[in-house]
């Protein structure tokens, strides 16, 4: 395959190439699809391959449009690994073959040219082939409907791909190529054929963020042509107008701002839309909407029409998934596409415990979902002004009887759960109403009247409880708790999930008040846990821990504990160490050893070494996956990790002979040097633990712990690995505390990388922010002599820190440092006097009277220190209730 200056394919490559195509995708070719793969790779080290295959899609007149396309799509693919190593000749002959095919008759050729044209512009810039410009144009204009489609298409993909692209200047062009398109888009708004409007508006649509002058000063037009769209016949058309308003409501709500009325009116009117996915579009608008902080009261005279629009939006629709997989009984084994992929989010120390998001992310987002969603912001922005339009729509469908009115039902009662929160303050009064009508609804014959009302009472869950202390509300309580757990036994899977999820959410709100009905519950639970197939066996698990995190140490009881043990045990012992629904019983077990305590020691050891066998195991799967027998999975690392740390916690120092008969310590040195950011995240958090309970096993690589540690704060991409910094920022300090002065060699170099984080407080995280504050001070505590000399360069942001963290021990050893601080440099903290005294002032009470004590010392020691005046001066720069709070400490 020679290169020559005027290309041309050679007949034998031309017609070879060809079989290979035909055999790769003919359904019915006997071909090794594999074999010939290869051999199509061996093809593209020639270089001139992927001339024959432009040759190919373009001339191949003879051949079947679907061979042509194959070489389209395999250039497509060659081209973006190659083209920037290719001869600028074959460069050229790939771009002229390319340009006469945007006008081709047959509308698949065009759109395969349109996507490897866009490839191209990717990686060659559009400086690079200015000829593409001028056809694209003289396509755009020719009247040709094929022409015009086949430019439009290319365009349309490179405004999806790169469209910063075309708003940026060319060389050897007057002006940006958006200029140039941009009217010719805005004029196929009107064209007679629906591919140009919408390929047009659609690529409109894509510089909405990035908002071009061209487009800013064509806004009128562009806005005018939206409402002209508006009630296109396409509805792809209709999604994409529906599209572009909520872009603009995002990002520029100014320019719609004089058109909400008539944009109210139409995205009412199209929530109707006969096409779901249109009014999907249409339902997104309102969260949109109140996202922009625009007024709310534009909304209010509105709310009559809108709400009722939702709530019949909120019923299923008959190609619905839901209703098919809600006839499956509990006795059909799940398929693996059945089970959700799962996220275990390492361990965080802090304040800041990331909130567990629905499980529905990955869940079908559907016009239902989306309906019950944007009610639920309605009753959080208008709350109870909403219900006297709502109330009486839900009471008539759930009056609705007969089995074809199901789904009015239904529906009703996913929105009463939809405004559980934002309408609490109306709804409140009738709640005992609420629950007593939709208690029987738990045993409603149809099966997401069910698991729908499981939801909809969490979701009333929390003033359930708060009305515990009287005795219709314990009455209440009880019927709710008993109702659920009957539900957990239910025998079809999705009233189960929903049943064992809403119970999840209970037990978090009702914590302590389940100790008396441990023994029922635990009861329930573990007949579930005996009966469900993997899916639901997962949420088992999570109520089960949730539980256990709930009533804490009530658990640690034989009663209860021969009832919850022996069944996780053996499921423990069943499952080889590769099985990934592993996972939920770690978690599960690291919930329990947290419970229970020193209680969790009869079980420790075979959990110990498993979690130990698991990471060696994985730690050699990652080099050699053949001699580990395994696949690597960080996931396993992750976990195991995080029960260990839930055993260091639960055990205390009752794990020390654990950890001294184990590798433990040189394996959490190789995980805290992990490449992936949430094992390092969870191998600092275990680093902490064990400081606190047993530090003597760490002594032997201390000052490598350390330096690993400090090197996570001082990262260019802190802010990308924050959470890892912050769990290194906590071990630090917690070997601090433990070590004293043997961590001395490390002090500057940690001091140095914890102040900036101090100074940039506002662009971190509040618990990186905490932790870097009391890690200061516990440094400053141990080695006062190294971090006094540079307090004044600190202390502003660092007192500023502490003074929002809330009172606890790690606070007390912070504040040592600073005691300890003052008193051996007391004129490093006179310009930040003020900000100290805010700091002590941020005390609720000091309980260590030792600590109180030093405190007085320090604010006295300044007020003898500062005469003439200047003490009362300092004194006048400070709040009333900050001076109210010092008046404890006797200045």
């Amino acid at each position: 395959m020679a290169t020559s200056v005027a290309w041309q394919p050679q007949e034998q490559g031309f017609n070879e190439i060809c079989r290979l195509l035909e055999q790769q995708i003919s359904p019915s070719s006997t071909a090794d699809k594999s074999q010939i793969w290869q051999q199509l790779q061996q093809y593209s080290q020639f270089p001139d391959f992927n001339n024959y295959l432009a040759f190919i899609l373009a001339r191949a007149e003879g051949k079947s449009v679907e061979i042509r396309q194959a070489a389209g799509l395999l250039l497509k693919n060659n081209l973006r690994t190659a083209y920037k190593s290719m001869s600028p000749s074959n460069q050229q002959y790939i771009k002229s073959e390319l340009l006469p095919c945007l006008g081709a008759a047959d509308r698949h050729i065009r759109s395969t040219v349109g996507t490897i044209v866009s490839v191209v512009v990717q990686l060659g810039g559009i400086a690079g082939w200015l000829e593409l410009l001028q056809a694209l144009v003289t396509c755009l204009d020719s009247n040709d409907i094929n022409h015009m489609e086949g430019a439009m298409d290319a365009l349309s993909k490179i405004c999806e791909d790169i469209p910063q692209v075309l708003d940026s200047d060319v060389p050897g062009l007057a002006e940006r190529p958006i200029n140039i398109f941009l009217p010719r888009l805005l004029q196929f708004f009107q064209s007679p054929h629906t591919s140009l409007r919408k390929l047009s508006l659609g690529s409109v649509n894509q510089f909405i963020m990035l908002m071009p002058s061209a487009l800013f000063v064509s806004m009128d037009q562009y806005l005018q042509g939206l409402f002209l769209l508006s009630n296109d016949p396409s509805a792809e058309v209709r999604k994409l107008v529906c599209a572009a308003f909520n872009l603009l409501i995002e990002v520029r709500p100014s320019f719609l701002e004089p058109h909400l009325r008539n944009l109210f009116e139409y995205m009412l009117q199209v929530n109707k839309d006969t096409d779901d996915d249109v009014a999907l579009e249409a339902c997104e608008f309102w969260h949109s909407y109140f996202e922009a902080q625009l007024p709310h009261e534009n909304l209010k005279e509105f709310l009559p029409r809108l709400v009722p629009v939702l709530l019949s939006n909120m019923i299923y629709a008959d190609d619905d998934e839901s209703l098919v997989e809600a006839e499956e009984d509990e006795s059909l084994p799940d398929r693996d596409q059945d089970l959700k992929p799962r996220f275990h989010s390492s361990r965080l120390h802090g304040s800041e415990n990331p909130e567990d998001d629905d499980d529905d992310i990955v869940n079908v987002w559907n016009l239902r979902k989306c309906s019950a969603a944007a009610l639920d912001v309605l009753s959080n922005v208008f709350g109870d002004e909403i219900l006297p339009t709502l109330m009486p729509v839900i009471q008539a469908k759930l009056s609705a009887s007969g089995d074809e009115a199901w789904k009015d039902r239904e529906a009703a009662v996913l929105a009463l759960g939809a405004i559980a929160e934002g309408c609490i303050k109306g709804l409140y009064p009738h709640l005992s109403e609420i629950v007593a009508f939709l208690i029987p609804l738990l045993d409603d014959k149809f099966p997401l009247i069910r698991s729908i009302s499981c939801w909809t009472l969490s979701r009333f869950s929390k003033f359930i409880v708060q009305d515990i202390g009287h005795q219709n509300g314990r009455e209440q309580f009880e019927k709710v708790l008993m109702g659920l757990l009957k539900r957990i036994l239910d025998t079809n899977k999705r009233v189960q999930e929903a049943a064992c999820s809403a119970f999840a959410t209970l037990e978090e709100e009702a914590a302590e008040e389940l100790a008396p009905r441990l023994e029922i519950i635990l009861q329930h639970l573990m007949m579930a846990f005996g009966k469900y197939q993997r899916r639901n066996l997962r949420i088992v698990y999570d109520a089960i821990g949730t539980l256990a995190d709930a009533v804490g140490f009530e658990l640690n009881q034989p009663v209860y504990l021969d009832i919850l043990m022996p069944p996780l045990i053996a499921k423990w012992q069943l499952l080889p160490n590769s099985d990934k629904d592993l996972f939920p019983l770690l978690e599960c077990f690291t919930s329990i050893a947290q419970a229970l305590g020193a209680g969790f020691t009869q079980f420790a050891q075979p959990v110990f070494q498993r979690c130990i066998n698991i990471i060696q195991t994985q730690q050699l799967a990652k080099v050699d996956s053949v001699a580990a027998g395994a696949q690597y999975d960080k996931e396993f690392v992750v976990c195991c990790l995080d029960l260990l740390s839930g055993l260091a916690e639960g055990l205390g120092s009752g794990i020390e002979s654990l950890v001294a008969q184990s590798n433990l310590r040189d394996m959490l040195l190789q995980c805290c040097m992990d490449d992936a950011s949430d094992v390092r995240q969870s191998a600092f958090a275990l680093l902490g633990d064990l400081a606190r309970v047993c530090p003597v096993h760490l002594q032997a690589r201390l000052s490598d712990f350390l330096d690993i540690a400090a090197k996570q704060l001082n990262t260019p991409k802190l802010k990308e690995t924050v959470s890892v910094a912050n769990n290194a920022c906590w071990a630090i300090g917690e070997l601090a505390v433990k070590a004293r002065q043997e961590i001395s060699p490390i002090v500057m170099t940690v001091v140095l990388c914890l102040v900036p984080i101090l100074k940039h407080s506002e662009e971190l995280n509040k618990s990186l922010i905490e932790n870097s504050a009391i890690t200061l001070g516990r440094l400053a505590w141990v080695c006062p002599e190294l971090v006094s000399p540079h307090m004044e360069h600190f202390m502003q942001p660092w007192c500023i820190a502490l003074s929002m963290i809330r009172d606890d021990t790690e606070k007390e050893d912070a504040f040592r440092g600073l005691c300890a601080m003052v008193k051996a440099n007391p004129s490093g903290a006179l310009s930040s006097l003020v900000f100290m005294c805010r700091a002590i002032a941020s005390w609720h009470e000091i309980r260590s009277e030792e600590l109180h004590n030093e405190v007085c010392q320090v604010l006295h020691g300044y007020k003898q220190m500062l005469r003439n005046g200047a003490w009362d001066q300092c004194m006048s720069a400070l709040e009333p209730p900050v001076k109210d709070k010092l008046s404890k400490y006797q200045v």
